[in-house]
């Protein structure tokens, strides 16, 4: 993960990352959620899980890189497939590919198993 990037941002560039990807995995969560109340076939429905998972990949800060894609691609796959909100499709797609780019921020877990560590060495 650090080869993908050299700094998880901290500061106000880190609540920006924090904020997107609140925004994304929330977004997905919620439309998961919706959408097991209605009556799906099996394909939609392992397509709805995939949702929900990546949406707590998002929230916690697992696997950015990873879950950004997946946004991306289920973004794009949304928009083509005709569903009723094409802005809120590409909205979610351009969201993933900037976390993709960006990175998670210093406020996620891939900040705490893969960023940089500091030592103390006492004499």
């Amino acid at each position: 993960m650090r080869r993908l990037f050299s700094t998880f941002a901290g500061g106000a560039p880190g609540v920006g990352l924090l904020l997107l990807r609140m925004v994304g995995g929330v977004a997905l969560i919620a439309h998961g959620i919706e959408t097991f109340h209605a009556t799906q076939p099996i394909g939609s429905t392992a397509l709805h899980l995939l949702a929900l998972g990546d949406g707590a990949l998002l929230l916690a800060g697992l696997w950015t890189p990873i879950a950004g894609t997946a946004l991306v691609i289920l973004g794009l796959w949304s928009a083509l497939v005709g569903h009723e909100n094409l802005y809120a499709c590409v909205f979610l797609a351009s969201i993933g590919a900037a976390l993709t780019l960006l990175g998670p921020g210093a406020w996620s877990v891939d900040a705490r198993l893969f960023g940089w560590k500091r030592l103390d060495i006492e004499r």
